[in-house]
C-alpha cells in the first residue's frame, strides 16, 4: 500500500464513514433528493475548513475532491464545483447538530499504559481550560455571542465565542468541549464539562477555575484533582505533613452550607519557582485530593502540575496552525459558527489521532511529533488518495 493509502486508512480510523452516516441519520439530516453537495460531503467540507483555513470555501472543496473527478468520469458522472451560495445553503441544510453528534460520538481519550507521559502513578492526566475566539462582525453573531467590554463611547471590533475544553495532556486530544457566549464565564461551563471526568483521572485546572463547586463536583465523580488556588484564598495548616505540604479544609459558602454542603479535606502544596531576580519569583499554591505523600510527594505533584500548560500549546495549535486567520471563525450566522467550531474540533481530532497512531507504532511519546508537520502531510496527501479505487474512499460515495 502507498503512503497516501496508509494515511487514508488512518483518517478513516479517526472519522469512519459509518460514523458520519450514523450522525446524519440520528439528527435527521438525510437528503430528500440527490444533490451536488450531499450531507456526508458537507460534513467533510466543514471538517476540511480547518485544514485549509486560509482558503475560500470553494477552494477548500476543490482541495477535498481534487482527483475525484477522474473516478466519477469512469462511472459516467460529471460534477462541477458549486458556487459560494450553494455551499452556504448546503451548510444551512446540514445544521450544527450533525457535527456536535459526530464529535461526541467519536472523540475520547486514547492514551494507554504504554503512552509515555500520559499517566501519573496510574492516573490519566487531564486538563480543563478555555479561550475566546473572534467571529465575524454580523448582527446575528453580536446578538448571540456578545462583545468584550470597551471604553465608554466605543465598541469592540468583533464579537467573541468562548470555548472550554477538556484535554488528555499526554496526547493533546480534546475529548470534550462546550462553547458559550463571551459574557458567560469559563467557570460556569467548566462545571458542566465535569460530565466526562471519572475515576482513574487526575484533573488539573488553573486558579481562575477554583471554587468549592469545582472541587465538590470533581470528587463526586470519583476523579482526583490538582488545582491552583488564587492568592486571596487562605487555608489554615491543620496538619503539617513530612514532605512540606499540609492538610486543611475547604469550606462552602453560606448559601451552599444552607443546602447541606459539607467541608472538604484538601492537601495544600506551596512552592516557589526560583528566578535570578528575587522580585520576579513566583509562589504557587495547589490543592489536591491526593493525600498519600509516599505515592504522591509534594515535589512530584509540583513538577507534574506544569503539564497543565500543555493546554496552552493546544490552543496555539487551534489559533495559529488550524485557524491561521485574522478572524478565527468565518461563519456569519451563529448556527454555522457552532457547526464550524465542531468541524474545527473534529479536524484537530483527526490530526491528533493520526499522530497518536504514528507515535504508538514508533514507540515514542505523541508529543514528540510535530503538529504542523503532520498537518502539512495531510494537506498534501488528501488530493492524492482521492485517485484511489472508488470503493476505498470513505467519505465520497459516487453510487
Amino acid at each position: 500500500m502507498t503512503q497516501s493509502g496508509e494515511l487514508l486508512k488512518a483518517i478513516e480510523a479517526a472519522i469512519p464513514a459509518t460514523a458520519v452516516e450514523q450522525a446524519i441519520s440520528t439528527t435527521k439530516a438525510n437528503e430528500e433528493r440527490n444533490r451536488s453537495l450531499p450531507a456526508h460531503l458537507v460534513v467533510c467540507l466543514v471538517i476540511a475548513m480547518s485544514l485549509w483555513s486560509r482558503d475560500s470555501m470553494r477552494d477548500v472543496l476543490k482541495n477535498l475532491v481534487d482527483g475525484l473527478s477522474q473516478a466519477w468520469v469512469k462511472v459516467g458522472k460529471y460534477w462541477r464545483v458549486p458556487c459560494k451560495s450553494a455551499i452556504t445553503q448546503a451548510r444551512q441544510r446540514l445544521g450544527s447538530r450533525v457535527m456536535s453528534q459526530l464529535f461526541h460520538q467519536l472523540v475520547k481519550p486514547m492514551a494507554t499504559g504504554e503512552t509515555l507521559g500520559a499517566f501519573l502513578n496510574g492516573l490519566r492526566i487531564v486538563v480543563i481550560d478555555g479561550s475566546c475566539f473572534d467571529v465575524p462582525d454580523s448582527e446575528e453573531n453580536a446578538r448571540v455571542f456578545g462583545r468584550p467590554s470597551s471604553r465608554p463611547g466605543t465598541i469592540a471590533a468583533l464579537p467573541k465565542v468562548r470555548l472550554v475544553i477538556l484535554v488528555e495532556a499526554g496526547t493533546h486530544i480534546i475529548f470534550d468541549a462546550l462553547m458559550c457566549p463571551y459574557r458567560m464565564g469559563e467557570r460556569v461551563r467548566a462545571l458542566k464539562l465535569l460530565r466526562c471526568v471519572q475515576s482513574g483521572m487526575l484533573l488539573m485546572w488553573d486558579r481562575g477555575l477554583h471554587s468549592y463547586e469545582m472541587v465538590q463536583k470533581t470528587v463526586s465523580k470519583g476523579c482526583d484533582y490538582l488545582g491552583r488556588i488564587p492568592a486571596n484564598v487562605k487555608f489554615l495548616a491543620e496538619k503539617p505533613l513530612e514532605d512540606g505540604s499540609y492538610l486543611s479544609w475547604l469550606n462552602p459558602s453560606g448559601k451552599l452550607r444552607s443546602k447541606g454542603c459539607q467541608t472538604i479535606m484538601v492537601r495544600v502544596i506551596e512552592y516557589t519557582i526560583e528566578h535570578p531576580h528575587p522580585a520576579e519569583q513566583l509562589t504557587y499554591r495547589l490543592i489536591t485530593s491526593l493525600l498519600d505523600i509516599n505515592k504522591f510527594p509534594a515535589e512530584l505533584l509540583a513538577k507534574e502540575y506544569h503539564q497543565r500548560w500543555e493546554v496552552e500549546n493546544i490552543i496555539d495549535e487551534f489559533k495559529i496552525h488550524l485557524l491561521g486567520r485574522k478572524t478565527h471563525v468565518r461563519s456569519q450566522k451563529p448556527r454555522e459558527v457552532v457547526q464550524e467550531i465542531y468541524g474545527w474540533l473534529l479536524g484537530h481530532w483527526s490530526v491528533r489521532m493520526l499522530m497518536f497512531k504514528a507515535a504508538t507504532a514508533a514507540g515514542v511519546p505523541p508529543l514528540r511529533l510535530s503538529f504542523t508537520g503532520t498537518l502539512r502531510v495531510i494537506r498534501r496527501a488528501i488530493p492524492k488518495f482521492q485517485d484511489g479505487e472508488t470503493q476505498d474512499l470513505p467519505f465520497f460515495s459516487i453510487g
